[in-house]
């Protein structure tokens, strides 16, 4: 089960309002949460060129999330805030820890690997109880030409509150 937040403005043709759902720490929740990125993606026209990359960002916070922060019982909100030309992707859970970049190994282990590497900044801050793991894309990049992602740089890892645009 999940529930949403869309706090739109209505009739406000020029503003994206961020939007929120909350997910249960169950399989389920990745697909749904891809599910739910893409539409906003679409809703607020961001390039289609930008879908596959934000896509696999919001997934792999959400599976870290899942895996890692989200203790029994507990649950996970992925928030998506417009801002200008640029999208940020948080995932709150109420988890420890802190998530770090490691070398991928076999199968698992590639999820921030992946994150640092296709957006242009990530990070984590600390709230209690738990952390947000977010990461940026300047949308920018994939609004000229066919779509393909040009002068794309590499990720890059910040610390900080989630409200900031660092």
């Amino acid at each position: 089960m999940t529930t949403e937040r869309d706090s739109r403005h209505v009739n406000d043709e020029t503003t994206h309002s961020p939007r929120e759902r909350f997910y249960r720490r169950e399989r389920q929740s990745v697909p749904a949460a891809r599910d739910f990125t893409r539409a906003a993606l679409s809703d607020w026209g961001v390039p289609p060129g930008a879908y596959d990359d934000i896509l696999l960002c919001a997934g792999e916070l959400t599976t870290n999330a899942l895996l890692h922060g989200v203790p029994p019982g507990r649950g996970l909100r992925l928030r998506l805030i417009p801002c200008g030309d640029v999208l940020r992707v948080e995932v709150h859970d109420s988890g420890g820890g802190e998530p770090r970049v490691t070398a991928p190994a076999g199968e698992s282990g590639r999820g921030l690997f992946l994150v640092a590497e296709l957006a242009d900044k990530w990070g984590v801050a600390h709230r209690d109880p738990g952390k947000v793991v977010w990461c940026e894309f300047g949308l920018t990049r994939w609004s000229h030409g066919s779509g393909a992602q040009q002068n794309a740089p590499a990720g890059g890892q910040g610390t900080g509150d989630p409200e900031s645009r660092t």
